[in-house]
């Protein structure tokens, strides 16, 4: 893997996350991720926007919105995700 194709957690920190048409979801907040394998099952959504808040997502003990890191899509300047995996 090239050392371009490499994202560090901290880079991903605080990213808008806005769906491929466009809508701005909120920010990461945190990743949570499997500690025996690596696999990164969660991003955790902070400020989040009303569009968000009306969709009926998983949230942690916290209550705290979580984005299935299955529907992650690319990233970039942004954190872009399919809105039909995110549900």
């Amino acid at each position: 893997m090239a050392e371009e194709d490499r994202k560090f957690s901290k880079q991903l920190i605080g990213k808008t996350i806005v769906s491929k048409a466009g809508k701005r979801f909120g920010e990461v907040g945190d990743i949570i991720f499997e500690t025996r394998s690596g696999e990164l099952i969660h991003l955790v959504l902070t400020n989040p926007t009303i569009y968000i808040q009306k969709l009926e997502l998983e949230k942690d003990k916290e209550g705290n919105i979580l984005i299935p890191f299955s529907a992650v899509l690319a990233t970039g300047d942004f954190v872009v995700v399919s809105e039909e995996d995110i549900s």
